[in-house]
This record gives structure tokens, C-alpha cells and sequence, in this order.
């Protein structure tokens, strides 16, 4: 289909600039306050440095607030006529043309199989339920290096073939290399299969989306040729832990809001979220191929954070790219505890920086370096408001050691000091108002629709949820302005990270973990306190709720990871969301096929030690896996003898032996899957299971 940029929208254009000149006038206001304070006697170089980063952390703090305002707005006189799905159509609807056929695209690596395709299963069985299964085919695109977690994921797959008859709709491949990971999966799924699919719909290993929703983006994207990408808004769901239980509350409570916001002023200028959207293949194809950036790692080689560049890439080409932010149906789940919400922001942090980078290169449009730079400022806020808290704890100090001078010149009167006290006043309480009059816009929308404040649990349970989210958020804000401090830190020193699986489903934080991790973020609050209270009494008092967060770090995150906590908080009707209190049909599906999880593969009934040994002896697991093995060619001499090595260091001393990496390599391989099988059958198992080749030393 032939792509036709369309004229920019003038509504679009004022929208914009109603919302930086709000941005830029508040910032101006807060900041003239702030100078006002420090003029009188001059600029010293420390009150300089508080103006500086005031004004780039309160203007970072004015577009969240007035994102959150647009938001509200919108949702309080009704929908946005500009949103994708109220816009006019490019092409009319034609009931007598069939969709085209979409790709649904599921990529992984060494995720919980079970999880995933109990998933896939749910979605399946929600495209049956609208009539337009047959519009869709499932793809899922394993990276997975864990040769027990591969063979696993291919028995997961052929059971639901098999219960699910989908023999010519659901696929399943590993890559031998996971070369650029997420993205180059994709790229890959692209270069093979794309040129059979109009469109791809790519979810995350934890995603579940409605059939529904589904069908609405493809016509969406039907009847919007100009349009590449359309991202819909995932609101997190399942976890029971208190800590997932109050970020699921507050995401779905206050996210819908901002996701208006955004695009009340972002438009056909939003961003790409990396999962839970639908792509046009053809534009993906020929305009996001990601180059590798120029450097070593952190800042150079491969682009980790490729959402945001893709969207970009998309945008320099000409095509639109949309947040359907009143699309529902769409879910994902979170981190279970606080120091994995941790450990997922030190995976996200390395690609966001690299994005300064791409902020400054040729051919991006304004827009699109804004969203580069606020994906930076997501991360490197967090060590410009320690370093603001730390300087202006020492422009405290200093202000306390100097003494007071009445008398200048040849003065008979003394000129007394001016307080300021009114204007400081004035500053604080306007940045808390910017921080937190959100929370309560997102309130007050209760009032405006009675089924969604039932959803909630009422205006009473939901206010005092909201109150209770607000002392959370305050307590655990320095220990994540610690843990981002730190990983920003790092990745300037040079100090690379990898890409781990992301922990998924409940768990607990045990006191030695609590104690590991957040043992400096207490010994800190504790000097910091007690430095303060020495020497700057005052200020002591105003640093308190961050020293409370730090003081109190291991207590909170040991008891916010706790699932009992977040189920009696359940049973006490606190931090309750719509999809819990009234749970739609496809996150119902889910949990059942978690619980019940009755494999129709006969293999699979079995609780099998090590999948890995199933390959190698079970005849129908070792065919399957030799059938899904790509084509490849005869490995060169240096490579069989390593190959040879293995299989000699698997009969002399056990599978035990074998890193993981060593058992991918001996199952990778089809001549020597063949030959470990048949050496398997060809002698017996040292015991009943057959889980381990005879040792030879024996004889």
C-alpha cells in the first residue's frame, strides 16, 4: 500500500503550543520566585547550582503535571476528537473485503514457559470468542539459550497445536544466535515471514490482550494507511504482592489520565513502548533497521532501548505513530518486589542514556528528540535531585555560618535582614502541588462515572488507597533516586549491562536479600540525618520524609514484597482496580489454564528432572526437537572435535558436568542429537528414569 504523508493538522500545532507555553510559564514563575530569594546579595556559585538544576528538575516536573491536566481534562468533557479512533476515516469500512491476515508475534527469552503459553492461550481463546480467529496467526520467537527452558517452550508449543488444532496458525522457532536481541528478533520474524502479513502485533512475554482489542487495531490500522504504528496503554495486572498491588492501583488509576494526556499533545507524534502494539510491516522493514552506534559499550554498540528509536525512525520517514490511549483490553504484569522493579530500571537505564546520543543526530524531527530526551531525564533525574538535596543542604549550612552584618558604611540606622520565608513557602508549595495534584484529578474522575468508582472499591476506600499510595511512593522515592543514581554512575564509568530475563510472578524478599541491597541506602540515611541535625537543625526537619525513605528501606521493601500483606489489603478493599473487582473474560482464561494446566502431550504430563536428557533419550522429544532445528551446514573439523569432546565428557562423567552452554551446543546439533539418541537405546540407563548414559569407567 502506497504511503501519503498527510498535511500537518493547525489543531495539532496549537494543541502543542498551548502546552509548552504552559510548560515554559510555570517553569518561568517557580523560577522567578527561587531568584527573588537568592538576588539581594548576590549570586554565590552554590545558589547558582540550585538555580540551574531547579530549573531543569521543576520543568521536567511541569510537563508531567501538565500532561496529567490535559488528561484530566479530556477525560472530563469527554473523548478526544483527535484520537485515533474519533478521527475521520481514510477508508471507509468495506464490509465485504476481509481484513488481512495478522501476525500475532510472541518473543522470548529463558522465560516461564508455562506462563507464556497459558498466555497465548487466553488470547487465542478471546480471538475465537469475537469470530475473527481466522485472521490471525500466533508466532513465537524464542531467544532463549537455556537449553531446558528451549526444550520446554518446544513441547509447550506442540501441546497447543495439538489441544488448540492450530497446526496452520501457530509457529514456533528459536533463533540459533540472538543477535540484537529483541529487535533483531523481530527483524528477523520480518525478513523470513513478514512479506505474508500486512501487520504484526507484538506482545511481551507477560502480555495478555483482549480479542477485541486486537481486532479494533487492525481495523484501525485498515482504515489509516498513514499510520505505522499505533501503541495501546498496558495496565499491569495479576501480581498479589502489596507492592505490585499498590503499583497496579496507581497505574490504573492515574495512567489512563496521563495516557490522554499524552496524547492530547503528542498526537501522530507518540512513542513506541516496545510491546503491546500493532506494526505496519512494510515502513518497519524498510525504515527501523537499527545501526549500531559508533563506540564501545555503554554509550556505543548496539542500541538497547529500541522502542523509542524505531517510533523515531517511523517519524523521520514520514508515517504517524499513535497511543490509542481509550483502547481498552490491553494488560501486562510488573516486578512482584521493589528490588526487582529495581533491577528492570538497571536494564532499562544503559538504553535510555544512550538515547542523548541519538537526540542530537541528523534527520529526527523536534518532537521526536523531546521523546530521546525525556527518556534520558527518566533515568537522569534521579542523580540531579540528589545532587540538588546535597547542595542545598550545604547552601543550609553556610547560610548558618555567617554572621549578620546590621550596620554598612556610615549608616546611623541598621538595615535589618529581609526574610524570604513567604517566597520559599510559595516555592515548596507550589512544586508539591505539581507532584501531587495529580493524584487527586485522577480522584476527582471518580465522581464523573459510578461504575468505575465502584470498580475501585468506592470513594472512601479509593481516597484512602490513594493516601496510602502517596506515603508509599514518598518512603521508596530516595531509595529509587539511589538505585538510579547508582546505575547512572555506572554506565558513565563505563560499566556495561546485560539483558537478563526480567523476574516474573510473586516472590518474597528474604531479610538477607533486604539486608544486602538496601544496607547502604540505611547507613546513607543515617549520616545524612544525623550530619543535618548536627550542623543545620532547620533543614533536618525538611529532609525528613527522604530520610525516613532511606532509614526505613529494608523494613519497607521486606514488607511491601509480602503476598499476604497484599491479599488482606485485597480483602480490606484497598488498592482494588477494575480488572480485579470485575475481571474480563480473558485475564479469567489465564488464571484457569495457570491452575489447571492439564497438558493434552502425554510427555508433558510427566514433571520431567531435565528436559534437556528428555531430548537426548525420548524418542518423540528428540524427534520433535530435531524437526524445529534450522538447515544448516556440516560443521567444520575444529567444531566436531569439540563436539566430540562434549559427547565424551557426557558419558564419562555425567550431564552434571555440562555448563549450560555446553548442553545448547550438544542439542543444537542434529548429527549429534541423532548420535547421542541412538547411543542412548543402543546400551542401558544407569537407572529407571534413563536420565543418565552408562558410565564406561565402570567396565
Amino acid at each position: 500500500m502506497a504511503h501519503f504523508p498527510r498535511p500537518a493538522v493547525v489543531g495539532h500545532t496549537v494543541r502543542r503550543f498551548v502546552f509548552f507555553l504552559l510548560v515554559i510559564l510555570t517553569s518561568l514563575i517557580a523560577l522567578g520566585l527561587l531568584v527573588s530569594v537568592f538576588q539581594p546579595n548576590g549570586f554565590s556559585p552554590m545558589e547558582l547550582l540550585l538555580l540551574f538544576l531547579y530549573t531543569i528538575l521543576f520543568a521536567w516536573i511541569c510537563i508531567s503535571f501538565w500532561t496529567a491536566f490535559m488528561g484530566f481534562w479530556v477525560i472530563l468533557f469527554g473523548r478526544d476528537r483527535w484520537a485515533i479512533s474519533r478521527q475521520p476515516l481514510d477508508i471507509p469500512p468495506d464490509s465485504a473485503t476481509s481484513p488481512p491476515r495478522t501476525a500475532i508475534l510472541m518473543p522470548i527469552y529463558n522465560e516461564d514457559s508455562e506462563r507464556v503459553f497459558a498466555g497465548l492461550r487466553a488470547i487465542h481463546q478471546s480471538l475465537t470468542d469475537t469470530g475473527q480467529l481466522d485472521g490471525f496467526d500466533f508466532f513465537i520467537l524464542s531467544d532463549t539459550r537455556d537449553p531446558e527452558v528451549w526444550v520446554e517452550e518446544e513441547l509447550r508449543w506442540q501441546d497447543m497445536v495439538w489441544s488448540l488444532d492450530g497446526k496452520e496458525r501457530i509457529f514456533y522457532r528459536n533463533r540459533p544466535e540472538n543477535t540484537s536481541r529483541k529487535s533483531g528478533n523481530l527483524e528477523d520474524f520480518c525478513t523470513r515471514w513478514g512479506g505474508r502479513y500486512r501487520y504484526m502485533i507484538v506482545l511481551d512475554a507477560d502480555s495478555v490482550m483482549q480479542g477485541q482489542t486486537l481486532v479494533k487495531m487492525v481495523r484501525l490500522m485498515e482504515r489509516h494507511p498513514h499510520v505505522a504504528l499505533i501503541q495501546t496503554p498496558p495496565v499491569p495486572v495479576n501480581r498479589e504482592s502489596l507492592f505490585a498491588r499498590i503499583l497496579q492501583f496507581a497505574s490504573s488509576l492515574y495512567g489512563r489520565m496521563f495516557t490522554a494526556g499524552l496524547n492530547y499533545w503528542q498526537l501522530g507524534e507518540s512513542n513506541y513502548w516496545g510491546h503491546n502494539a500493532i506494526i505496519r510491516i512494510q515502513p518497519f522493514l524498510e525504515h527501523c533497521g537499527l545501526p549500531k552506534l559508533p563506540g564501545h559499550e555503554p554509550f556505543g554498540g548496539e542500541i538497547l532501548s529500541h522502542d523509542f528509536v524505531e517510533a523515531a525512525l517511523l517519524r523521520r520517514a514520514g508515517w504517524e505513530v499513535w497511543l490509542a490511549y481509550d483502547l481498552e483490553g490491553s494488560y501486562e504484569e510488573i516486578p512482584p518486589t521493589l528490588i526487582d522493579y529495581a533491577k528492570r530500571d538497571r536494564r532499562w537505564c544503559q538504553g535510555n542514556l544512550q538515547h542523548l546520543r541519538l537526540a542530537f543526530a541528523q534527520g529526527f524531527n523536534l518532537l521526536s528528540r523531546l521523546h530521546f530526551l525525556m527518556g534520558v531525564m527518566s533515568y537522569a533525574a534521579s542523580p540531579l535531585w540528589l545532587l540538588f538535596l546535597i547542595a542545598t543542604g550545604v547552601e543550609a549550612f553556610i547560610q548558618t555560618q555567617q554572621e549578620l552584618v546590621y550596620f554598612f558604611g556610615e549608616n546611623w540606622m541598621p538595615v535589618w535582614p529581609v526574610s524570604f520565608a513567604v517566597e520559599m513557602t510559595t516555592v515548596l508549595l507550589v512544586t508539591l502541588t505539581m507532584l501531587f495534584l495529580p493524584k487527586l484529578l485522577a480522584l476527582l474522575l471518580l465522581l464523573k462515572e459510578k461504575r468505575l468508582r465502584r470498580a475501585y472499591g468506592g470513594m472512601f476506600k479509593a481516597s484512602l488507597s490513594v493516601t496510602l499510595e502517596t506515603v508509599f511512593s514518598v518512603l521508596t522515592a530516595p531509595v529509587l533516586m539511589l538505585f538510579q543514581t547508582k546505575f547512572v554512575l555506572a554506565i558513565l564509568m563505563r560499566r556495561a549491562v546485560g539483558w537478563p530475563p526480567q523476574q516474573r510472578g510473586d516472590h518474597q524478599t528474604g531479610f538477607v536479600e533486604a539486608v544486602l541491597t538496601h544496607g547502604g541506602h540505611t547507613l546513607i540515611g543515617v549520616a545524612a540525618g544525623t550530619l543535618s541535625y548536627l550542623y543545620v537543625p532547620a533543614f533536618f526537619w525538611w529532609f525528613t520524609p527522604v530520610l525516613l525513605g532511606l532509614g526505613l528501606s529494608i523494613p519497607v521493601s521486606m514488607l511491601s514484597s509480602s503476598i499476604a500483606l497484599g491479599r488482606q489489603a485485597r480483602r480490606m478493599g484497598l488498592f482494588l482496580t477494575p480488572e480485579e473487582t470485575d475481571p474480563p473474560k480473558v485475564l479469567q482464561d489465564l488464571d484457569e489454564y495457570l491452575q489447571e494446566d492439564e497438558p493434552v502431550l502425554p510427555v508433558l504430563r510427566k514433571t520431567a528432572s531435565s528436559r534437556f536428557l528428555q531430548a537426548l533419550t525420548d524418542p518423540y522429544v528428540n524427534t520433535l526437537h530435531r524437526s524445529l532445528l534450522p538447515e544448516s551446514e556440516s560443521p567444520s573439523k575444529r567444531r566436531r572435535h569439540y563436539l566430540e569432546g562434549l559427547i565424551h565428557q557426557l558419558e564419562e562423567e555425567g550431564p552434571d558436568s555440562l555448563s549450560s552452554m555446553q548442553k545448547r551446543e550438544l542439542i543444537a546439533n542434529p548429527e549429534t542429537l541423532l548420535r547421542l539418541h541412538a547411543l542412548f537405546w543402543s546400551q542401558p540407563p544407569l537407572n529407571n528414569d534413563g536420565m543418565l548414559l552408562e558410565n564406561r569407567r565402570a567396565g
